[in-house]
């Protein structure tokens, strides 16, 4: 049956109530509101319950939320680890950035994820609205989770450093950070080195800043490399030496 706020809905022995806001294609005017409800009487409907109270026998359902989950489950199904879509960053937050990929369906790039390099927070690589390609990790569909990594696109800069660097380079770089063991220094995008406080520079000095500044360019010179530990070794101290 239907009344003025919308249809009543058999579902085995109980009787939903579908708002008119909550169905799907219903245009009607004034005049004709009653006659576009009255032709869905006796026609199957999907729906799915968004309210239930036992209390007061109240049961609401939406055809409207039916197909947005078919059209979600869609979107999920189409989803597989390792491959690759495109969608809209939804939000970004400090532990990562949430994308739209349509139907209903987020994804999220945990921060870990966003680059090979160093990232303090999301907005240093991402912007809100922003359409991008990612790289799909895992798809969870009864939780409709899906991990998501925006790196993987390219390919691991450690992957095959010790073909492109050798023991006794010499290398430029900037440094990134200066703490009290030593600095590190970036030499491309996701690989860092670490030039150790014994490697900075000959005699005694108070703290490794008193001898290197953030964001400073460095020519140093490479004194080892582990690709399986990621960790490249370099030095201030014999820059001019021999390999």
């Amino acid at each position: 049956a239907y009344n003025r706020g919308g249809l009543l809905v058999k579902l085995n022995s109980l009787i939903g109530f579908v708002p008119s806001s909550h169905l799907v294609g219903l245009t009607y005017t004034n005049d004709n509101r009653q006659v576009s409800l009255g032709v869905r009487v006796g026609r199957p409907i999907r729906v799915r319950i968004i309210e239930l109270d036992k209390t007061r026998n109240r049961l609401i359902l939406s055809e409207r939320a039916a197909q947005e989950e078919k059209v979600t489950h869609d979107v999920l199904s189409q989803l597989h680890p390792n491959d690759w879509c495109t969608g809209t960053v939804s939000n970004l937050c400090h532990f990562g950035a949430f994308v739209d990929l349509g139907g209903g369906v987020e994804g999220l790039i945990h921060i870990s994820e966003l680059s090979w390099g160093r990232v303090g927070h999301p907005t240093e690589v991402l912007q809100l609205g922003q359409r991008i390609s990612v790289f799909v990790m895992d798809v969870d569909k009864e939780q409709r989770r899906v991990g998501l990594s925006l790196k993987r696109l390219t390919p691991d800069p450690w992957t095959d450093v010790e073909q492109r660097y050798q023991i006794g380079q010499l290398v430029q770089g900037v440094v990134t950070n200066v703490v009290s063991f030593g600095a590190f220094v970036r030499l491309e995008e996701g690989l860092e080195g670490l030039i150790h406080i014994s490697e900075l520079a000959e005699g005694s000095f108070l703290h490794p800043r008193n001898v290197v500044q953030e964001d400073a360019t460095v020519t140093a010179r490479v004194i080892s490399i582990d690709s399986n530990s990621r960790r490249l070794a370099l030095s201030l101290r014999r820059p001019q030496a021999r390999a």
